[in-house]
């Protein structure tokens, strides 16, 4: 029901976004031509008239550009969450999405700028298109939700509701539906087969009977959807009620908030026909988790290429300076216990591995994890790269493999795992990183249980902008040896 009615108003709302941004292209080339004219700046490459004819002459000559701004402007909307609970959202927080989205476009843009080497493409015009896109789209956006409203004082695209049940989630679900009263949303009365609840009032609406009575009611008042929001042992009284709104047209739904869950989340989905109810832990969705794996593969990609000196002068360092491989693989838990090859510059002499044992003692950190600041067995170059995690730069290549994320928990060993509490093993719900909060966040200063957390609290939260702020956080971290050991 509101869910359809929110999807509507949503692709509404992108073709809108969609007009906004190829208006303010355009707009964007006549305002930097009159710009440049009054203040007498050196022309714009390629704008040889302030006319339609310029405007195609230039679009062409800039096309990377031209058909790259509408997807990225809409991409970088959704991500930031635009499109999520807009019409309960303050102007402030509006506000805040539309400039991160002009300020990251900036970056997006000046990539491809650089990538393409697109060397006669205007700055002042990316920084006058910006603004111009971010302007037009708080004004739009501010007349669609005024036109809204104004819809909905005036009784248009009103759903009136019958809700069935009185209990505890009914009550919450009628001040939810209260709160969302600019959906145009209008409860008409309540349903409860107990005996004595008739002519009652529950949250402001009455009680006009009983299951049996719905279908003289659907006769008797203008009734758009019933809602079952009912107690399990309800469900079996519920064929004869749903079959009777069936022969009268009505639609019908159900709540399906049967389990008290604290973390996971419902949904309804359907297998080659038969309705299933999803309980998922993770809010990620299937086109946020391919644009994630996307970026994983670019930037890896980028970086094994960019970062090719760094790890030949890695490689000859550690050849020359001690007995050994150049590269030390180690056995690491993936997606749900899943067993993946992690790769890394070997930084200890050969055979450390066998002698932990003699180095147990001296571990610093609490939990499964075995971590000690001076570990003996670390070599000079090992020091060197661990200080500023060159040591984990072959990980890109787990990255690539699919094994890792850029982004995400850190890929525990199977004998950690092992000596996790039931509460801690909900971390390995999520492809393991290179990178994550722990790692910004002092790494071997934070006790174990603290970092176990920390990983938690990331897959509830988990977003695309919030891996964004972590590789952020990651180069400041790289530079400086923040909490490396």
């Amino acid at each position: 029901m509101v869910k359809e009615k929110e999807a509507f108003i949503i692709n509404i709302m992108k073709i809108l976004d969609v007009m906004v941004v190829i208006f303010s292209f355009v707009a964007a080339y006549f305002i930097d031509y009159f710009f440049r004219s009054v203040y007498d700046f050196h022309d714009m490459a390629f704008a040889i008239s302030p006319t339609l004819q310029g405007l195609v002459y230039f679009s062409n000559k800039n096309l990377p550009l031209t058909i790259s701004m509408v997807p990225i402007w809409l991409m970088l909307l959704t991500i930031l969450g635009a499109y999520q609970d807009f019409r309960t959202r303050t102007f402030r927080k509006e506000l805040i999405i539309l400039l991160k989205s002009a300020a990251l476009s900036v970056i997006v843009f000046s990539s491809i700028f650089f990538i393409l080497q697109m060397k006669f493409t205007s700055r002042l015009f990316i920084g006058i298109v910006t603004v111009t896109t971010a302007l037009s789209l708080i004004v739009e956006k501010r007349f669609f939700s005024y036109l809204l409203d104004r819809i909905h004082e005036h009784g248009f695209n009103q759903i009136n509701l019958l809700i069935v049940g009185t209990g505890r989630r009914a009550q919450d679900f009628i001040k939810m539906v209260k709160e969302h009263s600019n959906w145009g949303l209008r409860i008409v009365g309540l349903i409860d087969d107990e005996h004595g609840m008739y002519g009652k009032e529950i949250e402001g609406h009455r009680v006009l009977g009983r299951l049996k009575d719905i279908p003289f009611i659907l006769h008797r008042k203008v009734i758009d959807r019933v809602i079952f929001v009912v107690p399990r042992l309800w469900l079996n009284r519920l064929d004869d009620v749903i079959l009777a709104c069936e022969r009268e047209g009505i639609s019908t739904s159900i709540s399906l908030d049967l389990y008290d869950l604290r973390i996971a989340k419902m949904r309804q989905t359907n297998f080659d026909g038969v309705p299933l109810l999803d309980i998922e832990t993770s809010n990620a969705r299937e086109w946020q988790l391919f644009l994630k794996r996307m970026m994983d593969i670019l930037f890896s990609g980028i970086i094994l290429l960019l970062a090719s000196p760094i790890y030949l002068i890695t490689a000859i360092a550690i050849k020359i300076t001690s007995k050994g491989p150049v590269f030390f693989s180690q056995v690491r838990c993936g997606v749900n216990g899943r067993k993946f090859t992690l790769y890394k510059f070997r930084s200890m002499i050969a055979g450390a591995e066998m002698k932990k044992k003699y180095v147990e003692k001296l571990n610093e950190m609490d939990g499964p994890v075995f971590k000690i600041k001076n570990d003996p067995r670390i070599t000079r170059v090992g020091r060197i790269i661990r200080k500023f995690s060159i040591d984990e730069l072959p990980q890109f290549i787990n990255v690539l493999k699919g094994d890792m994320s850029i982004v995400g928990p850190r890929p525990p060993l199977p004998v950690e795992v092992e000596m996790y509490q039931v509460w801690q093993r909900r971390r390995l719900s999520m492809k393991p990183g290179i990178t994550c909060v722990w790692q910004v966040s002092g790494r071997n200063h934070i006790n174990f249980d603290r970092w176990m957390e920390m990983d938690l609290e990331y897959l509830d939260s988990w977003s695309l902008w919030l891996d964004i702020k972590i590789l952020f956080k990651t180069f400041f971290v790289v530079l400086t040896g923040y909490g490396a050991s």
